[in-house]
């Protein structure tokens, strides 16, 4: 079985050292990802002239999984090969934003899924982060 870690080129940079997926066989990992762009500014997080931070669970949800979107395809695969996501929230209240928005880009037949609440993630402005597994077999 080939096993092979990929750091994705425009996409933000990991905080620790760990790869935004695996490969191992037909298999594949995608660390936890979040709204945070390449320049370490985050999607739906925005401070306005008064000095307010809004936080926007559709758009940071959005961005999410358009981020996993685009690590998958670096590995060759699509969201339609997720098989198992694992979603983190900060804040239960948002879950019927994340929902709406998730079921944009999944439905009925798309991935196993499980949603948690947490205390915090590594980032004030983050209400979200999600991992998942995809399986794309190697031809």
């Amino acid at each position: 079985m080939s096993v092979e870690s990929k750091l994705v080129a425009g996409k933000a940079r990991p905080r620790g050292k760990y790869p935004h997926v695996k490969r191992a066989g037909d298999w594949l990992y995608v660390s936890g990802t979040s709204a945070r762009r390449a320049d370490d500014t985050i999607a739906g997080a925005e401070v306005d002239s008064r000095g307010a931070t809004h936080l926007d669970i559709r758009e940071q949800t959005r961005a999410v999984i358009e981020n996993i979107r685009d690590i998958l395809g670096a590995a060759g695969a699509q969201l339609k090969d997720v098989v198992e996501i694992s979603t983190f929230l900060v804040n239960m209240n948002d879950f019927a934003g994340y929902n709406q928005v998730y079921g944009e880009y999944f439905g009925y037949d798309g991935p196993a899924r499980t949603t948690v609440a947490v205390h915090q993630l590594p980032h004030p402005h983050l209400l979200i982060e999600i991992r998942a597994t995809a399986y794309k077999p190697l031809k």
